[in-house]
């Protein structure tokens, strides 16, 4: 190839996906010359498949990210559809907002904002080739990034966010071919690279389903589903009286039956997931239909969700219809469906196969051990969703432009967030499939709530450079509003009456006696601070919201603070570090299997080493010995 020297950058971010928006955005808000690649400008911030952002576990992420200065959550929330809070009928821990989001408009909204961001060059180019320079010591960093024109740019740091697009390919029953998501071109030669390295690559497996002709489907019969009464946004930069206003749609309810899974087995020798055509590793947590029918095989129907794709288009998308079977199956499969008798199928659903990295060849900073300043995010990493891909992008770009400017890295813990919990599940423990965040996977999910994300992150944010002092001094003015509003309800007695009295039996919870506090009220499940407004006259004039949060605080606080005693033995066992040069095998009394893998991971601190899949309590005991024994000496 011939090449020519385009130009210099501090950093270059390979991929305008979810994770490259908020890597870009953070590195060039905190003052670094950006470049951002893409291979197709119209694909900026795309939405390939579900278009919505938040879930269970995944809303948390969005508010995490919000909070430390990141771009999704307020993008999201210009772009709502539908609002719904999701897991209401369990505890405050599990709550998860999601949102229905406008595709096309996310996608404009995403690329305006990058090309009126200081510092941010947004570039239309594959990235082909990387180099590096090997210094003194003997250690490699970035150094260039290569486009497939031949533009040879100079960088210091670089971040992949290449989603699904290395070597993608797209499998419809019988038929495959090169192709990134949504019909994109992949990218082809970056892999070659990566390789040549030392990169170790896997094959990944995602899908989507098909979409539909809104007019062509009868809704007569079919369940609608209404969104959220009084909505509340992710982002604390949008206007909340506006957010609350916004005419929601409705997305509807439709399941399959006999007739579906009779069509889905008799093809399943068509399927490439059955047949071997396929040899990406797919989601465990997002199956394809006919993985759902052949692995709960007793279960008559399965739930669908047809959701609009946005205000301007007529594009329905089938949540919950993901397949690679043939085209004229996925037809019959869908003709199957209550409603769908006539239903045109606009785009066909589709697997993709991509390369990824193994994300144990990462720090917690997301930074590569063996190339400094050569960073992964996303669906690179081995993860699947938009949330969790630009959580990393954030994380990614964030320590990027620390480490060019020689400040010290941006770790979050799995105590302080979900962001901190999916990197340490990704660095510690690696992954063998597309890897997607869940309430279940976190130890402290009662202190990561989505309505403390604030209170977690956002001087974090401050401190590294990502929210504004306005915005700070907000913060703070909240926080002590709800400080002084749990405080309030501890000392204020409420004497027996007979609205009390009338307040306690409609709510089935025993009346008091005497005087009780509000806050021993308010910790009984049946009671709330809607319910007891009647009884507290000196409530003051504040907004929901701190309401809210000093009403979890004080119905929580004993589990809260079991937790927080769990947090103390963790962050123990984190900040007891281990030198970066030690032999593991010259460790007496440690396993050996345990020494091979303390050897490979080569983790930072002891709570690190805990995690990593084999090693048992007695090594750690033997490290803990061997650690003193050194300090000692």
């Amino acid at each position: 190839m011939i090449t020519y020297q385009a130009g210099s950058a501090d950093v270059a971010v390979i991929g305008a996906g979810h994770a490259g928006i908020e890597a870009a955005l953070a590195c060039a808000r905190l003052g670094l010359k950006t470049l951002l690649f893409t291979i197709n400008l119209d694909a900026v911030g795309n939405m390939p498949c579900n278009p919505s952002i938040g879930g269970t576990g995944k809303g948390h992420l969005v508010y995490e990210i919000d909070a430390l200065g990141g771009e999704m959550g307020y993008a999201a929330d210009c772009v709502t559809m539908q609002s719904r809070i999701l897991n209401l009928g369990k505890g405050p821990a599990v709550h998860s907002k999601r949102v229905q989001a406008d595709r096309q408009r996310y996608r404009v909204l995403m690329k305006k904002t990058l090309e009126r961001t200081e510092n941010l060059t947004l570039i239309q180019a594959e990235i082909v080739d990387f180099h590096c320079e090997t210094d003194q010591g003997g250690r490699r960093h970035v150094s260039s990034v290569t486009t497939k024109y031949g533009a040879v740019w100079n960088v210091r740091a670089a971040v992949i966010c290449a989603g699904t697009y290395l070597h993608g390919e797209v499998i419809v029953g019988e038929v495959s071919f090169p192709s990134g998501p949504d019909g994109m071109l992949p990218a082809t030669e970056f892999s070659s690279a990566l390789e040549r390295e030392g990169i170790t690559l896997r094959r990944f497996k995602t899908g989507t389903p098909a979409r539909v002709l809104k007019s062509s489907i009868d809704y007569t019969d079919l369940e609608v589903q209404y969104g959220d009464e009084n909505i509340t946004p992710f982002s604390v930069r949008t206007d909340a009286d506006a957010y609350a206003k916004i005419p929601q749609t409705v997305c509807h309810v439709v399941y399959t039956n006999e007739e579906t899974h009779k069509i889905i087995r008799d093809n399943l020798d068509r399927s490439p997931i059955y047949s071997g055509r396929i040899h990406g590793i797919g989601p465990r947590y997002c199956p394809s239909i006919e993985d759902k029918v052949v692995r709960f095989a007793d279960k008559p129907r399965h739930q669908l969700f047809l959701e609009p794709m946005g205000n301007d288009t007529e594009e329905i998308y089938v949540q919950g219809f993901s397949s690679s079977l043939p085209e004229e199956v996925q037809r019959k499969m869908l003709h199957s469906l209550k409603g769908m008798g006539e239903a045109q199928m606009m785009r066909t659903a589709y697997a993709i196969q991509y390369d990824c990295i193994d994300p144990t060849e990462l720090r917690p900073t997301l930074e590569f051990k063996d190339i400094t300043g050569l960073y992964g995010a996303g669906q690179f990493n081995g993860t699947s969703g938009y949330e969790e891909a630009a959580a990393q992008g954030l994380v990614a770009g964030i320590n990027a432009a620390r480490q060019l400017k020689g400040e010290a890295p941006l770790i979050l813990t799995r105590d302080t967030s979900y962001i901190g919990m999916l990197i340490d599940d990704l660095v510690t423990k690696g992954t063998n499939e597309p890897y997607r965040v869940m309430t279940s996977r976190s130890e402290y999910r009662l202190l990561l709530r989505q309505d403390n994300a604030d209170a977690r992150l956002t001087p974090l944010g401050h401190a590294v450079g990502l929210i504004s002092e306005e915005r700070y001094q907000k913060f703070l003015e909240k926080q002590e509003q709800i400080k002084e509003e749990v405080a309030r309800a501890q000392a204020l007695t409420i004497p027996p009456s007979k609205t009390l009295t009338r307040i306690c039996e409609e709510h089935e919870t025993q009346p008091p006696t005497t005087g009780m506090r509000l806050a021993e009220l308010l910790k009984r499940p049946q009671l709330d601070y809607e319910a007891l407004a009647p009884v507290d006259p000196t409530r003051p004039q504040r907004s929901g919201v701190i309401f809210d949060a000093a009403q979890v605080l004080i119905k929580y606080e004993g589990y809260i603070a079991r937790e927080l005693l769990e947090v103390e033995k963790f962050r123990k066992l984190e900040g007891t570090l281990l030198p970066p040069d030690t032999d593991y095998s010259e460790i007496r009394g440690i396993r050996i299997e345990a020494s091979q893998k303390l050897q490979k991971f080569r983790p930072e601190s002891i709570g690190q080493a805990s995690r990593i899949s084999g090693i048992s309590p007695a090594d750690i005991s033997v490290l803990l010995i061997w650690l003193k024994q050194k300090q000692k000496s």
